[in-house]
């Protein structure tokens, strides 16, 4: 069954302009497909609608509604063949994943109206993090449609646009999914709640712990982050940054393990990821990886079964279960991105 389409009034037609016999010419509209998940943070009928309605001025509108987890993959990865020349993302930084990982090596262009909490993949591509004005930007490039190679990270196959994460932060991200409502009204307090009452519930006493294998280089932790672009996250307008080095189009991954969970670290570790100059790289409990293309995390110790305890794995900030190894690489300028 085909996904519902959002309905909207059509605008009225623009005037055509005539050549030199009298013959009316029309320009023709650029297709654009909006994928909208319906139940990102900021997304609302009342919004999709006027959205809808005004990006079709300027261009000849699909818009279709997610209406599970990785629906947007599938309508993604048949969009691949619909002659659009532009598919947009109407959602947080999960419904892009999701669109990537259906439009990955193709030379569909992808671009992004934020509706999520964070939206971090939006403000490190310069796009506006506010929806109308992020409309208002697309309407304006609507001639002059520039696209542009980009990474893709991997973890298992499944592919990332800026961040997979295993141990505390996919903990967090689990527990915040949990809880929609929360998460649209608290935001980052939200997140920062749940990752601190996580990290004293689960990581004090007796965390998982990994082996992070790069090339020869081995170091064992309680959490790993891959990053595929810088910034990390956001906590409001403040950018959350822990690796080093990375750009989101330099063919490389980047790689942060804290080494340990401990009540003393954490306040030092909180102050270099919010302030740039102090470096959270660089503190004596995180080990950091740059120039990354192939990396390997598995399970350090065995249970009292005798089998290695799987960790839980984020991706773009959307958990996506548990595992007891995780291959990581990346796939060079493997999405096309409009911003």
């Amino acid at each position: 069954m085909r996904p519902p389409t959002v309905e909207a009034p059509s605008p009225p037609r623009p005037h055509a302009s005539a050549n030199g016999e009298g013959v009316p010419l029309r320009k023709r509209k650029k297709r654009m497909l909006i994928i909208v998940n319906p139940y990102a943070t900021t997304v609302s009928d009342r919004l999709k609608n006027l959205v809808v309605y005004a990006l079709q001025s300027r261009f000849e509108v699909e818009a279709v509604l997610t209406e599970a987890q990785n629906h947007a993959t599938e309508i993604g990865h048949e969009a691949r063949d619909g002659d659009y020349d532009i598919v947009v993302a109407f959602g947080g930084d999960g419904t892009l994943n999701e669109i990537a990982n259906g439009l990955a090596g193709t030379d569909v262009p992808v671009t992004i109206l934020p509706g999520g909490s964070t939206n971090v993949v939006a403000r490190t591509l310069g796009i506006p993090n506010d929806v109308v004005d992020a409309t208002e930007h697309l309407l304006g490039i609507a001639d002059r449609l520039e696209p542009r190679k980009v990474d893709l990270g991997i973890a298992n196959g499944r592919k990332f646009v800026f961040s997979c994460g295993s141990g505390l932060d996919a903990t967090a991200a689990m527990r915040v999914d949990m809880r929609p409502k929360l998460k649209a009204r608290a935001g980052p307090y939200f997140y920062t709640w749940v990752g601190l009452s996580s990290f004293y519930r689960d990581y004090l006493r007796n965390p998982v712990r990994m082996r992070l294998e790069v090339g020869e280089r081995s170091v064992e932790g309680v959490t790993v982050l891959a990053q595929n672009s810088d910034p990390f996250t956001y906590f409001g307008r403040r950018p959350v940054r822990v690796c080093e080095g990375i750009e989101i189009d330099d063919g490389t991954l980047s790689i942060a393990v804290l080494r340990r969970a401990a009540q003393r670290d954490m306040g030092t570790i909180v102050s270099r990821v919010l302030v740039e100059r102090l470096q959270a790289s660089r503190h004596r409990q995180i080990e950091h990886f740059d120039d990354v293309t192939e990396a390997r995390i598995e399970s350090a110790a065995l249970d009292a079964a005798g089998e290695p305890p799987a960790f839980p794995v984020q991706v773009d900030g959307d958990f996506i279960g548990t595992h007891t190894e995780l291959e990581l690489g990346v796939d060079p300028g493997a999405l096309t991105v409009v911003a």
